[in-house]
């Protein structure tokens, strides 16, 4: 009987993250609907995108109940990611342009 009341749980939790991740869906694009200056919009848009990411890798890819090493892969990439986004930065302000 227990088996079957986290079952009914682990539905449960997995029918409201998919009504969230419906709901930010809609929140997305009602944002892309309202008139805000591109910056703004975007920056809006990219939270919720980030917190809809967060919702699929936590409950979806099950990271909430990974081990330690997991989260040290994970933020490896993510450092990895901000690095190869942030290099063509470092470069276009690099004292020395040909």
């Amino acid at each position: 009987m227990s088996d079957h009341t986290n079952i009914d749980r682990q539905v449960k939790t997995y029918i409201l993250i998919f009504v969230t991740l419906m709901a930010l869906t809609i929140v997305t694009v009602a944002i892309s609907r309202v008139h805000l200056p591109t910056p703004y919009a975007v920056t809006l848009a990219l939270i919720v995108a980030s917190v809809k990411g967060g919702l699929v890798a936590g409950y979806f890819m099950h990271l909430l109940s990974e081990r330690k090493l997991i989260y040290w892969v994970l933020a490896f990439t993510v450092a990895f990611f901000f690095a190869v986004l942030l290099l063509p930065l470092w470069t276009h302000y690099d004292p020395i342009h040909y």
